[in-house]
């Protein structure tokens, strides 16, 4: 916790974190559009209330609470689901918005300060964990916790927060582009090392696709999304990622001695051979990597399952064969790098255990257990926010392909649940280094000198 207050602001370089410094940043990194937009029209998918077993506790009725929402793509949704659970349960629910411009820590830390503390918060694990000591309520004993394993999050030995949803990433495949092209099946499965994968672009670029990969250049991709594998492939788990960080920023890791730096330039550098890009590859555009993909100009593209409105707007459908695959890091089949994709809790929800009074806490954890238990909770969670439930209890299977692929890798054990806590400039400062490596304007071991120069910084 003290490396955490030395830092102040450390920014999770995990999925979620780089959709929340969206408004900061000016990019976009999750939509094309505004996914609130109401001139849009979304289809709506119904949920079944017929059925409803929850045990309500009366007592609770009245009460009124507040969410503080930092998942800007789920506001109407969590609104709708406010709605239900007043009808079920008679507790209101003021779903609050992190606005525009605003950070989530800063904005939950000027309420408390103000004396206004929501009684709920959505907000980044990074920051759960720069105010579980004197904020967050313990949820110990919740009963949710046994249904999260080990996608609940403890901080010195106590869990603070309630994991809302998991996303996930690795290499994109369209896979009727694929099959089309090569005139043959596709059994993603078979393919479990870097040099397997190679094997299909080069057979893919004999059939004539010449450049089958996308690949973006935007900072936040290639300073978190791409180096975050750094940490996150140490051993596979939070902990690893954290001892890679420590020992990197210690001196007792070198960049040049740690063999996972080699192996994901290596894969980088197939990434950019085959790049439909290469000629001008930080001229290439994010919003067109979405619609090549769809169209079939390109076949592969890394991103996370957070692309799906992307492609949906370029025309994908949710029938369509999407997929990922690993994010192959060497020819070893038995590492897990090459079989499993990384996928984590990227929002958690946080229960103000300083302002909020019993009966608020109460409701407060009777809505998490409703999420959790509830049929129309757990409905409501993957069919009206879209979202990968963090649950193994929760049957519900999500409705795109992409969050699809991931939820059934979560189910039979194909993901490894990693996340790595680092300085908030780490993506911006690394980001700018690799996009140099991406225009071949540096070469590996000046970047490798970059990455080791910033770390010696710290």
């Amino acid at each position: 916790m003290m490396k955490l207050r030395q830092w102040k602001r450390t920014a999770a370089i995990g999925l979620s974190t780089v959709l929340a410094v969206t408004s900061l940043s000016g990019c976009r990194f999750g939509f094309a559009s505004d996914p609130d937009d109401e001139n849009d029209t979304v289809k709506e998918e119904p949920i079944d209330t017929s059925v409803d077993t929850f045990a309500y506790d009366e007592s609770l009725q009245g009460t009124k609470i507040t969410l503080l929402n930092s998942k800007a793509e789920i506001q109407v949704a969590l609104e709708k689901m406010s709605k239900i659970f007043e009808e079920k349960a008679g507790v209101h629910i003021e779903v609050m918005p992190v606005t525009e411009g605003d950070s989530p820590y800063t904005k939950v830390v000027s309420m408390y300060n103000s004396g206004n503390a929501p009684t709920m918060a959505i907000l980044d694990t990074t920051d759960v964990k720069a105010l579980a000591d004197e904020k967050a309520l313990v949820l110990d004993g919740e009963d949710w916790v046994k249904e999260a394993g080990n996608y609940a999050t403890e901080i010195q030995g106590h869990i603070f927060s309630m994991p809302l949803c998991v996303e996930g990433k690795g290499i994109i495949y369209n896979k009727k582009v694929i099959e089309e092209t090569l005139g043959r099946n596709l059994n993603p499965d078979e393919i479990n090392t870097l040099d397997g994968f190679k094997a299909l672009l080069n057979e893919m670029r004999d059939a004539g696709m010449e450049k089958p990969v996308s690949l973006a250049k935007e900072d936040w991709s290639l300073g978190a999304h791409h180096l975050q594998y750094l940490y996150e492939t140490y051993d596979g788990t939070s902990e690893g990622a954290a001892k890679a960080v420590e020992d990197l920023e210690n001196g007792q890791l070198k960049v040049k001695d740690y063999q996972r730096v080699s192996q994901l330039l290596d894969l980088f550098d197939v990434l950019k051979e085959y790049n439909v890009a290469q000629g001008d590859p930080l001229g290439a555009d994010y919003d067109e990597m979405a619609i090549d993909l769809v169209d079939g100009k390109t076949a592969f593209w890394f991103n996370g399952n957070w692309a799906w409105p992307n492609m949906q707007e370029a025309g994908a459908k949710s029938d369509d064969e999407y997929g990922f695959l690993p994010y192959f890091l060497n020819n070893d089949p038995d590492d897990f790098v090459n079989t499993k994709i990384q996928a984590a809790p990227s929002k958690q929800v946080m229960l103000d255990g300083q302002q909020a009074s019993k009966e608020q806490q109460d409701a407060a954890k009777e809505f998490l257990n409703w999420i959790v238990f509830s049929e129309i909770g757990q409905q409501m969670l993957v069919k009206t926010c879209n979202l990968i439930p963090a649950f193994k209890n929760n049957p519900n299977e999500p409705l795109d392909p992409l969050s699809r692929d991931i939820f059934e890798k979560v189910q039979t054990d194909r993901t490894y649940n990693a996340a790595a806590v680092v300085p908030n400039d780490h993506w911006s400062v690394l980001g700018a280094a690799m996009q140099k490596y991406l225009a071949d304007r540096c070469d590996r071991e000046e970047l490798m000198d970059a990455i080791q120069n910033y770390w010696d910084e710290q």
